[in-house]
């Protein structure tokens, strides 16, 4: 009988077609270059973020993500936006870097700016079988390959972003080549990445002049064969310096339908130019029995764009309208 490990080490490369494979991230609406390239440049200025999750605390192998991003609008034109990612993925024993550019045009539309956008990435798929932990010696089976194996592969997506100074939506496919991920010496497709579609949207409730504001943020996911999943966020602002909202991920299981989990965020102005941010996750699915919830944290510096001392992203979370 081969290896149960075998069939695990499968499910950690890659998600089966039945689920999502790309990274999830709460706090999405701080982190809008990743799921739809249109987004470049709408910030006005040059945005750079830095963000880690680490998901499922204290169980054994789960996932863990770190990024840093920036996008900007390129030559001083209000309608060029040009950005860029590098994000580090690891679950289990499998490393998966990307290396991504991104490219927009925009252009004014009725109050605000229609973008659309580009974006080119390059993905290394790495796993250390060494570091697999076996139920008898490795070295009796022949299908089970020895040291580091990996392999390149290129993408491409699409987006549409539209935004105004307290309104936006987006519609994105990231990724829309169905490569092969497989890392088997034997032909033929293994596995492949499925198309992921988002779906984004938000807008701003003033509750009390420009004291307080009301952000519900949506994100929507979808992938062919996989159960639709959806991000539900709702935060409020207080004095352009603190935020602090909740969020909700349908999902789960289906024994317990209640949903993937339920969060807690706050972020906070720090300095002129520094916004800092973090959640934490607390399951409902059935993994809430074997972990300590998922925790996340970012950091935007931002250069330009936004007015001295009103770095926060509202209104400007939208995007910067000036001309």
């Amino acid at each position: 009988m081969k290896h149960i490990y075998t069939t695990i080490i499968l499910l950690l490369m890659t998600s089966c077609l039945l689920a999502q494979q790309e990274d999830q991230f709460t706090q999405f609406m701080h982190y809008k270059l990743g799921f739809n390239p249109a987004y470049a440049g709408s910030t006005g200025g040059t945005r750079i973020t830095a963000m880690a999750r680490q998901q499922w605390i204290g169980l054994e192998g789960a996932p863990q993500s770190q990024l840093i991003t920036f996008n900007m609008a390129a030559l001083d034109s209000k309608r060029l936006g040009v950005g860029g990612s590098l994000i580090r993925h690891t679950i289990g024993v499998t490393d998966r870097y990307t290396l991504e550019g991104d490219y927009a045009y925009r252009f004014e539309l009725g109050n605000g700016y229609l973008g659309m956008g580009l974006s080119a990435s390059i993905r290394m798929i790495q796993v250390n079988f060494d570091e697999v932990r076996a139920t008898q010696p490795k070295e009796t089976d022949s299908a089970i390959p020895a040291g580091y194996q990996s392999r390149y592969v290129p993408n491409f997506g699409v987006g549409i972003f539209y935004n105004t100074e307290s309104f936006y939506f987006g519609f994105s496919a990231p990724r829309l080549l169905q490569n092969s991920i497989g890392l088997a010496d034997a032909g033929g497709t293994l596995t492949k990445e499925a198309v992921h579609y988002y779906g984004m949207t938000g807008f701003v409730i003033p509750l009390k002049g420009e004291d307080i504001r009301l952000q519900p943020h949506l994100l929507l996911k979808y992938v062919a064969g996989a159960p639709f999943d959806a991000d539900f966020n709702l935060s409020v602002t207080f004095m352009n310096k603190f935020t602090t909202g909740v969020s909700y991920r349908i999902g789960g299981d289906k024994s317990n339908a209640i949903g993937e989990s339920i969060s807690a965020l706050v972020s906070a102005q720090v300095s002129k130019n520094i916004l800092f941010g973090l959640s934490y996750d607390y399951s409902l699915s059935d993994l809430e029995d074997h972990n300590s919830g998922s925790a996340e944290v970012f950091l935007h510096y931002i250069i330009g764009g936004e007015e001295e001392g009103e770095i926060f992203e509202n209104p400007r979370f939208f995007g910067s309208l000036n001309k």
